[in-house]
């Protein structure tokens, strides 16, 4: 298990203390949707307040991984249900890691539904 699979892990488990445990104390994650969380007492505050407000991930799915020296790069596709709707989207992740934690992580979404370009953009 690497750094960032564990992150993600711990998201699928819906463990905030889990999510936690998985940066480390000065880490800055930023969502693809623009929030920065900044040092681990503010991501473990963070993820206790989006599953307290009802958000579950359902599956967090990667789809290719690597790491190479202290980087870590994914694809995946992301389900939660967020505000009583439920969604799914593509997307990959750059981190850095330091002994075994994420130290920085950035998120980054597909904006648009996949297609096949036949001659024309939709």
């Amino acid at each position: 298990m690497s750094a960032l699979t564990n992150y993600i892990e711990a998201w699928v488990a819906n463990d905030a203390d889990r999510i936690a445990a998985a940066v480390a104390e000065h880490c800055v994650i930023t969502e693809c949707y623009g929030p920065v969380y900044r040092g681990r007492d503010v991501v473990r505050r963070w993820a206790q307040d989006w599953f307290g407000a009802g958000g579950i991930v359902h599956r967090w799915d990667i789809a290719d991984h690597f790491v190479a020296a202290d980087r870590e790069v994914a694809q995946w596709t992301f389900e939660c249900t967020w505000r009583q709707h439920r969604s799914t989207f593509e997307g990959a992740t750059i981190a850095r890691v330091q002994n075994g934690l994420v130290v920085e992580l950035r998120e980054y979404q597909t904006s648009g539904a996949l297609y096949d370009w036949q001659g024309a953009w939709r």
